[in-house]
């Protein structure tokens, strides 16, 4: 089992490498679920790590231009697309995109032109299809349609507020993948979930594993904590997820 960090600069990704994650998800703004790192910041994380571990951490940017809904428009889609081609010929090693249809279906349309433009820049790029899998009427059933696309991963609670939650679906989605995609649990996933995920065959874990630092310099654990707060990597959460995925 593998373990992903979801970072928002290079505090985190300093931390996740140091604590021994195998990938970062790197993005910006996750109060508002995440959106794409700038280029600039690809670039520090990319510095940042390269010195730790002997230099193996592999950073898979978000893919997403604006908050809200998974629903794009062309102009969502083309903006989306320049942000991959960059991004990957920064070094990422892969990307994590998505798309919904109307009726919170995959926009399988969307998904492989989001695809196609990142295997155009780098044939070897792993694609991760987000959250945005949990809104569909049925993630489980979405798996096959990740695997004709060529996705190499999913991220989903399950279609639940919580991965430990939604472990059922998770087990069926592991089910259906039958080896061809891997499944990663994520969302709300606590570190006493992680055993669990491990037992139903889940092939990753990803955490936020975040603390909001308050002006006084304090910690507000995870909840919001103003707005002159800001969010950081928690070393300690991260080094009990790595305990645990080790523990299996």
């Amino acid at each position: 089992m593998k373990l992903e960090i979801a970072v928002v600069g290079v505090q985190g990704a300093v931390v996740a490498a140091g604590e021994g994650a195998d990938r970062i998800e790197l993005c910006s703004a996750l109060e508002l679920g995440g959106l794409t790192p700038s280029q600039g910041l690809m670039e520090s994380c990319l510095d940042a790590v390269a010195g730790i571990g002997g230099g193996s951490m592999e950073i898979h940017p978000l893919i997403r231009c604006r908050p809200g809904d998974f629903r794009y428009s062309d102009d969502d889609l083309a903006t989306m697309v320049r942000e991959i081609r960059a991004l990957l010929a920064q070094g990422a090693h892969g990307v994590v995109i998505g798309a919904l249809g109307a009726g919170n279906e995959l926009d399988l349309d969307a998904a492989r032109r989001l695809a196609d433009a990142a295997r155009g820049t780098n044939p070897d790029a792993e694609l991760t299809f987000h959250r945005a899998v949990d809104e569909t009427p049925d993630p489980a059933a979405a798996v096959g349609q990740l695997v004709e696309l060529g996705f190499t991963r999913v991220l989903s609670s399950g279609g639940a507020a919580d991965a430990g939650t939604g472990l059922p679906v998770l087990s069926r989605m592991v089910r259906s993948a039958a080896g061809q995609l891997q499944v990663m649990a994520g969302g709300g996933l606590a570190i006493g979930d992680i055993p669990l995920m491990r037992q139903a065959g889940v092939d990753a874990v990803h955490l936020s594993a975040k603390r909001i630092v308050t002006p006084d310099g304090g910690g507000s654990g995870s909840a919001g904590g103003g707005p002159a707060s800001y969010m950081v990597t928690d070393r300690e959460i991260v080094r009990a997820a790595r305990r645990a995925v080790d523990a299996g």
